[in-house]
């Protein structure tokens, strides 16, 4: 490979590395994404090892019900608020031209503010306070394993890479919090706090990818990634207590561990030390996971984002940030929500998006 197909390389994999698949509000996916078209070793370029430490942080509070906007919880000052942190560490070990390893390590902060979790009684808050929920702590880690499928000296112009990982349960899924007003005469009470901010998901899984690019000229290139996780546990035993709320959701009360999956593509400009790149992006969960059951609590959805890149090369360190911005935003149907529903009556459980998500970090090869 030459120069500036590594540049191209180093750049596209350091860029992702802090655009984990994770959505941006109540539809958790958490930070165990893919690491997408990892550097190999060549004659230009020195270091078979790649760190990569990236940030990522969001505020989601804008409330959807499939795909339309429900402006009156902003109004109403009911709204849940998200404030979700993400630090990722990962480091590849670059096997030979085409095999490499690598391992990701994600740190968590999120905090919840709501209204509805801290004194609603069927359906009604007759308190009317905001208080807020939090966790902190080691996420989900993932180790995976890579191959180019082409060979990467007679294939300069275009490649295709292929990931196959596991995602370890590592990150706590049953944290705990104060839940406001909702104990004797309004006492407080610890108990788990919401899904879309758990550390992990309570699953062990299977990570699968699909990594591309194409050179149309010395600095124009093409690139796509695909990412699926897999989750086969169909729940985790951990209580939601939102049959607590409302004894309609006893379908609800306890969580589920459902698959995630986030697909990408766009255009790249590249020279020796700048990349710049512009593209699409998807991510979310689905209704039904590829094995196992896909009953209990779960939020799918997806968000279709725009998103511009850039990074700049400083020797064997490289700068990365991008900000996928939100364009289309659907909470979908879940399998409790069509338990619910009758022919008269569609239910449609709502969940909270972020408008868009800050990513930044470096990578340093050595």
């Amino acid at each position: 490979m030459n120069k500036l197909l590594s540049t191209i390389l180093i750049a596209a994999g350091t860029l992702f590395i802090a655009n984990k698949s994770q959505a941006q509000g109540c539809v958790a996916l958490r930070g165990n994404g893919s690491t997408c078209m990892l550097p190999h070793q060549d004659e230009n370029s020195s270091g078979k090892w790649l760190f990569t430490t990236g940030a990522r942080y969001f505020k989601s509070y804008k409330h959807f019900k499939g795909r339309e906007e429900q402006k009156e919880r902003q109004t109403q000052g009911t709204e849940v608020i998200n404030h979700q942190t993400a630090i990722d560490l990962s480091l590849t070990r670059i096997l030979d031209e085409r095999w490499s390893i690598m391992l990701d390590v994600p740190i968590l902060a999120n905090a919840r503010s709501s209204q509805y979790e801290h004194g609603l009684v069927n359906g009604v808050n007759k308190f009317n306070e905001r208080h807020s929920t939090h966790s902190f702590g080691l996420g989900d880690m993932r180790i995976a394993v890579y191959r180019w499928l082409l060979d990467p000296h007679k294939n300069t112009r275009g490649n295709i890479q292929a990931g196959l990982g596991i995602k370890f349960s590592t990150g706590d899924y049953d944290v705990k919090d104060y839940w406001y007003n909702v104990g004797p005469n309004g006492t407080k009470e610890l108990r788990e706090v919401d899904q879309s901010i758990q550390l992990g998901d309570g699953g062990t899984g299977v990570t699968m990818e699909l990594n591309g690019y194409y050179n149309f000229t010395s600095h124009i290139a093409v690139y796509g990634n695909a990412y699926y996780l897999m989750n086969p546990r169909e729940q985790n035993g951990v209580r939601t207590w939102r049959e607590t709320l409302s004894p309609a959701l006893a379908n609800e009360a306890i969580c589920s561990v459902p698959d995630q999956y986030m697909f990408r593509g766009g255009v790249s400009y590249a020279n020796a030390q700048f990349t710049g790149s512009v593209g699409a992006r998807i991510e979310g969960i689905p209704v039904h996971d590829l094995v196992g059951g896909s009953g209990d609590f779960r939020r799918p959805g997806y968000v279709w984002s725009v998103e511009p890149a850039v990074s700049y090369n400083l020797g064997r360190t490289r700068l990365f940030a991008s900000v996928p911005v939100a364009f289309v935003r659907n909470r979908t149907q879940s399998v409790t929500d069509k338990e619910r529903s009758t022919p008269t009556n569609k239910v449609n459980g709502d969940a909270a998006f972020a408008d868009y998500v800050v990513n930044v970090g470096f990578s340093v090869r050595f």
